[in-house]
C-alpha cells in the first residue's frame, strides 16, 4: 500500500468512499466538484490500483488548517491506513509553516491516538464552520472540534559559508 497526492482519476472514487462514509453519518458528504476543486488537498492510500482511503489537509487561515475527509474503505478498517493519511498530512501542515490543525469529528478517540486535543468550539475561528450549513445536522450538530499544535519549523535561507573561508 502506497500513500499519495491524489490525482484527477481517484476522484470518483474518493467521491463514492466519503459518500458511503457520510451516508452512515461518520462525515459531511462531498460533491465531485468539491473533490475536483480541492483536488490538491488530498491524499489518498492506494493499493494494486484500488483506493483504499483518503485524506485532505486544507489551508484556512495564516497559522491555521483542517484536516477532513479522513475515510478508509470498510475491509480495510484498522490497518493503520487513517493514522498514516494523518500523518502525511501532519508532515505537510509542519513543511507549511501551518502552526495548528484541526479537525471536526465524531471520532474522537482516533484523533486523540494522534495528538488531537478537545477545544470548544468558539475557540476556532466562525469561517471554518462555514460548510456546516450544507450538513443535514445543522445545526444541531454532534461534532467534536479539535486542535492540535505543530512544531515550528526551522525557517530556511541562504546559508553563509563560515567566517575566514571563501566560496570557490
Amino acid at each position: 500500500m502506497r500513500i499519495r497526492k491524489a490525482r484527477m482519476g481517484d476522484v470518483e472514487r474518493m467521491h463514492d468512499l466519503i459518500n458511503l462514509h457520510a451516508k452512515a453519518g461518520r462525515m459531511l458528504a462531498r460533491s465531485l466538484l468539491e473533490l475536483y476543486e480541492n483536488l490538491r488537498d488530498f491524499y489518498v492510500a492506494a493499493e494494486d490500483g484500488r483506493l483504499l482511503g483518503s485524506a485532505a489537509l486544507h489551508l484556512s487561515w495564516e497559522n491555521l488548517a483542517e484536516i477532513k475527509s479522513v475515510a478508509v474503505a470498510e475491509s480495510r478498517q484498522g490497518q493503520s491506513i487513517g493514522r498514516r493519511l494523518v500523518e502525511h498530512c501532519v508532515q505537510e501542515a509542519v513543511e507549511l509553516g501551518v502552526g495548528r490543525l484541526f479537525v471536526l469529528t465524531y471520532v474522537t478517540g482516533f484523533f486523540e491516538k494522534l495528538g488531537f486535543r478537545r477545544v470548544e468550539r468558539a475557540e476556532l475561528p466562525h469561517r471554518v464552520w462555514s460548510e456546516c450549513v450544507r450538513c443535514p445536522e445543522f445545526p444541531d450538530c454532534g461534532e467534536v472540534a479539535m486542535i492540535r499544535d505543530l512544531p515550528a519549523k526551522r525557517r530556511g535561507g541562504r546559508r553563509r559559508a563560515p567566517r575566514g573561508r571563501r566560496r570557490g
